[in-house]
């Protein structure tokens, strides 16, 4: 069966955005994007890098990982405010929302539905594992579907702002296990974690 992994960046905080929510590694974003964090995405997960960043660093690996993507109207509309309709035309693209009525781009899946249920049906499916993207509350809402951690955790702190999981997830603890980690040169590492059964 499929898993829902939530790969994210996150400060050693635990933010993956600023108080605002827009894109922290953007024009004006407070996120340094070091030289071995990007070798690392290109060689380890290609298919998580936007199209525009797969073009520029001349990627085409289709990836091992994923073929799915995830995330909630808040994050797509970060790529919409920069041009992008579909950041991610390599990946099945689901989005999240109750208020857009109509897909700006046809390869855009909108869904109105609930996000649990959703995931479960697409666990069901043949295919790769299903990357949750973010934000913070969808992730919220599927914290009991995850499965996997994936937690890009840069060197910095930033002290408030979207956290990993929204104010309004359930209080649930679980357990995970560490199965994979990268310490990159700049200080950047990679930390796969699996849910404890």
């Amino acid at each position: 069966m499929r898993k829902l992994v939530y790969y994210v960046a996150t400060t050693l905080d635990g933010y993956i955005a600023g108080p605002d929510g827009a894109d922290p590694t953007g024009p004006n974003g407070f996120w340094p994007v070091p030289q071995d964090y990007l070798q690392h995405l290109a060689t380890e997960y290609p298919e998580t890098l936007p199209g525009p960043a797969r073009q520029a660093l001349s990627v085409t690996a289709e990836g091992t990982h994923f073929d799915t993507v995830l995330e909630g109207r808040r994050t797509y509309e970060i790529g919409l405010a920069a041009g992008l309709t579909d950041a991610y035309p390599h990946l099945r693209h689901l989005v999240f929302s109750r208020t857009m009525t109509e897909s700006p781009d046809p390869a855009v899946e909108l869904v109105a539905d609930d996000p649990v249920e959703t995931v479960r049906k697409l666990k069901q499916e043949p295919g790769k594992d299903i990357w949750l993207l973010g934000g913070g509350e969808l992730a919220g809402s599927l914290y009991g579907e995850i499965d996997a951690l994936v937690l890009k955790v840069g060197p910095l702190t930033i002290g408030d702002g979207i956290p990993l999981f929204s104010r309004g997830a359930a209080f649930d603890p679980r357990t995970w296990t560490l199965t994979d980690h990268t310490v990159l040169p700049s200080s950047g590492v990679f930390l796969t974690y699996t849910r404890t059964p």
